[in-house]
């Protein structure tokens, strides 16, 4: 779940895709070689962000010269303001698995082969009748 947010993040504040590759890489490397220092009593996702918010840092004090740049305060309110989306989300994909438990029989089935074995719905219907 901290995937989304923290690319979330990174996309409204890194605006050159190929840097924003990089970044996410960067970041990546970072939550694996600093995960030892997470504490499982605090949510993850806000732990991942505030690893992203540091490369975000580093990679933008790299590139001071650009006038593009967002201050340090505005990438703390970006941090924050998509951690909330996250949470807000994460409820919503509960609701969502709730919802999904209650499936059975063909429409379990036509779920399946549309979201898990993404088959366009004009094959699902030359395959279910």
């Amino acid at each position: 779940m901290a995937q989304p947010a923290v690319s979330a993040f990174v996309t409204s504040v890194v605006r050159d895709f190929r840097d924003r590759d990089d970044v996410l890489q960067d970041i990546a490397v970072a939550v694996i070689e600093s995960f030892d220092s997470y504490d499982p009593e605090y949510p993850f996702v806000a732990w991942a962000l505030g690893v992203a918010r540091n490369q975000v840092g580093l990679y933008l004090r790299g590139r001071r010269r650009d006038r593009l740049v967002f201050d340090d305060d505005t990438v703390a309110c970006l941090a924050v303001a998509i951690h909330e989306v996250a949470k807000e989300k994460s409820m919503q994909l509960d609701f969502l698995q709730d919802c999904l438990g209650g499936l059975e029989g063909r429409a379990l089935r036509l779920f399946e082969l549309r979201y898990q074995d993404d088959i366009k719905p004009a094959a699902i219907a030359d395959r279910v009748g």
